[in-house]
């Protein structure tokens, strides 16, 4: 199935930002504001009740899709020999054949946490993914957030060019800042969150509104030859005071400096 090619370095943001806005007022906004693509919030979970008639929508207004971000209700569930680990196997599996179909070519998925360690029936789950995922050339990017043991122990036993690594900078330095996240498993990218640690959430504010090294993340991002979009996955929550345009232009304003860093 042909995939949407794109272009080194183009600016993506993450679509469901805060706002409430009707999806097609959304993207419009997204698109005016200067941004080429969108990460899609891929379920009816948070009342986004409407997110698979969002790729078409999203593509209309002129963006492409870079990725989905699978549901992350139950994600501590896929260990679990149990059905709501088999019903959490089966959403990754629907995901994996969504993209396929909607012609976008990653979804990102979250690893149960550190205090859920792996075990055999959870890799037997995630090969399963990696066997669909392979068949219909579909890339499973697992986000770094407080699993690094699991994400670590699935890059290695996984050695599937469809199974790889979501980037997340802010999650790196909140729960593991000694790691060289990067260097260990940058090779293996597959997508990236970039968002700075102020607000009352200490996470998701726009970049350089906090106290990353951005200098430092971005050199050490382009050093692993990563060729993907800069993606911004900030939120409004200490923005209330912007309207939605006004947040995306500063948003793309933001991104536009860190590619400069790329």
């Amino acid at each position: 199935m042909k995939k949407q090619e794109r272009n080194l370095l183009m600016i993506t943001i993450y679509d469901w930002f805060g706002y409430e806005l009707p999806i097609k007022d959304r993207y419009q906004f997204i698109k005016a504001a200067g941004f080429d693509g969108v990460l899609l919030w891929w379920s009816e979970d948070f009342n986004r009740n409407d997110y698979r008639n969002g790729p078409q929508i999203a593509r209309e207004a002129g963006l492409f899709i870079e990725n989905i971000h699978a549901p992350i209700k139950n994600q501590n569930s896929l260990w679990l020999d149990n059905l709501d680990g088999e019903a959490l196997t089966d959403c990754y599996l629907q995901c994996v054949a969504d993209c396929a179909e909607f012609e976008i070519p990653t979804m990102v998925v979250h690893l149960p946490s550190e205090d859920k360690p792996y075990n055999a029936l959870g890799l037997d789950r995630i090969k399963r993914i990696t066997e669909k995922a392979e068949h219909l050339g579909v890339n499973v990017a697992l986000e770094n957030l407080r699993n690094l043991a699991n994400v670590a122990y699935v890059l290695e036993q996984v050695d599937s060019p469809r199974i790889g690594f979501c980037y997340d900078c802010r999650h790196h330095y909140r729960h593991y800042p000694s790691d060289d996240l990067l260097s260990m498993f940058g090779s293996r990218m597959m997508a990236l969150h970039l968002h700075d640690n102020n607000g009352s959430h200490a996470q998701h504010g726009l970049p350089f509104d906090g106290t990353m090294d951005w200098s430092t993340t971005m050199k050490k991002i382009t050093k692993t030859n990563y060729s993907g979009a800069t993606a911004i996955e900030a939120m409004n929550w200490d923005y209330e005071h912007l309207s939605a345009k006004e947040f995306l232009h500063k948003a793309f304003e933001r991104a536009k400096r860190l590619e400069a860093l790329r």
